[in-house]
């Protein structure tokens, strides 16, 4: 069943909210519980661990990522199992690639192919594991993928959205193999990737053009657009757009504006850490927000797309993680300064999320 988007988005954070709690927070942690239960019979220990580390500590991405469904209730049973196995497929590869036994990029290139076969209808299956010691997964991230094409397949405008959808995730891989290669070579291959894209994104800093390219924002959203089977081409162009570099850019520049302790315990590229100090970083941050908020004005349904950007915010600068490190504390409160209404909303309703899941 699909239905003209226009009959059935959410209108106010109220709204949705109650959708979320109601509708696709329990589902999502069904689909996540079912996850959890193909990926305890992994038999390589790592591979396990790596996948069931991923479901267990970054939960709130499928969460977070399935507020799409809540735009079209109708079509959730395709939208969630959708999102939740995507993101799913991008959290794991993350932790593999993130803490790797391997520093081969070709050997994460090959793991994010099975990202971009998700997202092709007509891709044939692959040996993920080819170039790393870890191979036996039992299964699981085929089965990720399959369940990614199932979904795919019952989404009526998906040929429309279906290059968007693969220059997105294209981007996304290209990111995972470059910041995670050694470390003395991983900024030098991200900047000459950057001098590919400046002509077209001259306004960012390389660093922010980075970090878009690590959200799956605007992937979850095309393939919200695709349930309608009224989409158009021209429709599908406006959201590209509207949604890469600023929706995106923010999304993931928050992430790391959080992480940026633990980024550095671990020795992980920081895409905030490139900022000259914690004015920089609030001004910089501020600013995409804002041009975020203006791109989001020629889609259609503005408002929720407003909520998008207002939830974004406040779950980030929601988390404990800010409380513990006094710059990012700092940094949050000049973003928090003279806050909408529509945004305290989504903040105090992110502390209420995390405490109900502990």
């Amino acid at each position: 069943m699909t239905l003209r988007l226009g009959r059935t988005v959410p209108r106010n954070p109220v709204a949705l909210m109650h959708r979320m709690y109601k509708y696709v927070f329990p589902e999502v942690r069904d689909e996540l519980k079912r996850w959890r239960h193909t990926a305890d019979l992994i038999p390589d220990p790592e591979l396990r661990r790596q996948a069931l580390g991923s479901l267990t500590h970054k939960e709130f991405h499928c969460k977070g990522g399935a507020v799409y469904a809540a735009a079209n209730l109708p079509i959730r049973h395709v939208l969630i199992p959708l999102i939740v196995a995507f993101q799913t497929i991008s959290d794991y590869l993350d932790n593999l690639c993130d803490r790797s036994t391997s520093l081969d990029p070709e050997d994460f290139r090959l793991l994010h192919r099975s990202m971009l076969d998700a997202v092709d209808p007509e891709a044939p299956a692959a040996d993920y594991y080819a170039l790393r010691n870890e191979r036996d997964d039992g299964g699981y991230l085929r089965e990720l993928v399959q369940t990614c094409k199932s979904c795919i397949a019952k989404l009526p405008s998906y040929p429309l959205v279906q290059d968007g959808v693969k220059e997105l995730v294209g981007l996304y891989g290209d990111l995972q193999v470059y910041k995670h290669i050694r470390h003395d070579l991983r900024e030098r291959e991200l900047l000459d990737w950057w001098e590919k894209h400046r002509p077209r994104f001259a306004h960012l800093r390389w660093n922010e053009f980075a970090a878009a390219t690590g959200s799956t924002l605007g992937v979850f959203y095309l393939f919200l657009a695709a349930a309608d089977n009224s989409l158009t081409a021209s429709r599908v162009e406006t959201i590209r757009q509207a949604y890469f570099p600023h929706v995106c850019g923010l999304h993931i520049l928050l992430d790391y504006l959080i992480d940026q302790e633990e980024d550095l315990a671990g020795g992980d590229l920081n895409f905030c850490g490139y900022y000259e100090d914690g004015e920089t970083t609030a001004q910089q941050i501020a600013h995409i927000a804002e041009l975020a908020r203006r791109d989001i004005a020629r889609l259609e349904h503005p408002r929720f797309h407003r909520m998008i950007i207002e939830g974004l915010l406040a779950l980030y600068l929601s988390d404990p993680k800010v409380r513990e490190q006094e710059h990012v504390r700092h940094i949050s409160r000049k973003l928090m300064k003279g806050s909408p209404l529509m945004r305290v909303f989504f903040f105090a309703n992110s502390i209420w999320i995390r405490k109900s899941s502990d």
